[in-house]
């Protein structure tokens, strides 16, 4: 069935980050697109109405699945029970997740695929702006807003394609990780964390995709990776193929100083950088072996980072002053020690870390154990869980039990954004840098924007 020339195409759950980003893309390459969604926020909501593809009304409805529809468009968030899913089946119209999709669109192109259980945003958002500035002609799929692009996916006819490759499920109806429906390459793997704990319920269960992820190189492929992580260096050690090329690749060679992070030119020159951390260096490293690969020479490499910036609230200063208030997406017991080391390394102020737990494995105690001294690089450092997600944990939680877990006795435990503003604007955290970590936003409250 040939379904890339299917015109007519319904998208179910069209008001996710990724997915109105796809149906704006289609719909200005000429596809008829329809969607639906129960809620749908800004940017999605101005962007889809500017293009002409905002649902007249929010909701699912059978009536959204007429005659027209010629194919489905599926995100993860779509329940299984979803009215216009179940009818899709019942009329034998064909269903794709959003990779699934991605992958017939991108058959003919040479697919790279950036995975890892952190740091692949970062990566793929720094190979786009390299191959951008030096004039490479490209496609992609990211999955956060960043610098210079103004969308999450841009398919067209370019003889190349850059993929975020996660590796959360694909849809409802597929359970399998995104990552493995590219049919990659190249692949670049820059680090292997226990994640995604409500689906994988243990590290050999996680670590078994990363797995089948690797197998699925083809001869003449090339896997780009981390070489000091244990994980992935034992799977290559156990499923190698000789037919496929290894680049391995460590930490940057880096300095700073009070206002900047420099790394080093294949002449020993210092390259001044607009971004810092020791993981970052590790990220830099992973996309210039990617950008060698796709023809830009390392001088060029060099020259291109020198602008980049990191995309939206991956360690954004939203406030500049004396004081600084930084904004970061960390969501994992290593995320966090990472984002805190980067800050404590480039500004020697105090530092009150702010952390919410939020994602669905937060709410576990066997992997909160995880957790343990992943604070202790911070001055003083608060827990946020709002009430509503107090509720998902199996047992009454307490700020003991939390410093417990944390093995932290400088944290308090807040549970509502009102009386988190009064605790970070206390007279007594004036003089401290602020760092506000999270994969959700706090109930709303947005400090220092």
């Amino acid at each position: 069935m040939d379904l890339k020339n299917k015109k007519n195409i319904h998208i179910i759950s069209i008001g996710g980050s990724v997915m109105h980003d796809l149906a704006i893309n289609l719909k200005k390459n000429g596809y008829n697109i329809t969607g639906s969604d129960d809620i749908i926020y800004d940017p999605s909501k101005t962007r889809l109405k500017k293009n002409g593809i905002l649902p007249k009304e929010l909701g699912y409805s059978k009536v959204n699945i007429n005659s027209k529809v010629d194919l489905v468009i599926t995100g993860m968030h779509t329940k299984i029970n979803n009215v216009e899913l179940v009818e899709s089946k019942n009329k034998n119209i064909p269903i794709l997740s959003y990779p699934e999709y991605i992958n017939i669109l991108s058959e003919n192109k040479h697919r790279v695929v950036i995975a890892g259980s952190h740091g692949k945003t970062t990566i793929t958002s720094m190979v786009m702006h390299v191959l951008k500035d030096n004039k490479i002609k490209f496609d992609y799929v990211i999955g956060a807003k960043t610098r210079s692009f103004n969308s999450n996916i841009s398919i067209s006819d370019n003889p190349l394609i850059i993929i975020e490759g996660d590796e959360y499920l694909t849809s409802p109806l597929d359970k399998t990780p995104k990552f493995l429906k590219y049919n990659h390459h190249i692949v670049l793997i820059n680090g292997i964390e226990w994640d995604h704990f409500n689906v994988f319920k243990s590290l050999k269960k996680y670590k078994e995709q990363f797995q089948k992820l690797i197998e699925m190189t083809p001869k003449g492929g090339e896997i780009i990776y981390y070489e000091n992580d244990e994980s992935i260096t034992e799977i290559l050690n156990n499923h190698h193929d000789e037919n496929i090329v290894l680049r391995p690749y460590n930490i940057e060679k880096f300095t700073n100083n009070k206002t900047s992070s420099f790394v080093f030119d294949q002449s020993n020159k210092k390259i001044k950088l607009k971004i810092f951390g020791k993981h970052n260096m590790q990220n830099l490293a992973g996309a210039k072996i990617i950008c060698e690969q796709l023809g830009v020479k390392t001088d060029d490499f060099y020259s291109s980072i020198t602008s980049y910036k990191l995309p939206h609230r991956r360690l954004q200063i939203i406030s500049d002053k004396k004081n600084k208030i930084f904004r970061d997406f960390a969501h994992s017991p290593s995320k966090l020690l990472a984002t805190i080391n980067a800050v404590k390394l480039q500004y020697s102020d105090k530092l009150l870390s702010v952390y919410e737990l939020h994602s669905s494995s937060s709410f576990d105690f066997t992997f909160l154990k995880n957790y343990k001294d992943t604070l202790e690089g911070s001055d003083f450092s608060v827990i946020y869980i709002s009430e509503k997600n107090l509720k998902k944990f199996s047992k009454e939680v307490d700020e003991n039990m939390i410093k417990n877990i944390f093995n932290e006795k400088k944290l308090v435990l807040i549970s509502n954004n009102k009386e988190l503003d009064r605790f970070i604007n206390n007279s007594k955290y004036k003089s401290y840098n602020k760092l506000l970590m999270s994969s959700g936003n706090f109930d709303g409250y947005n400090v220092g924007e």
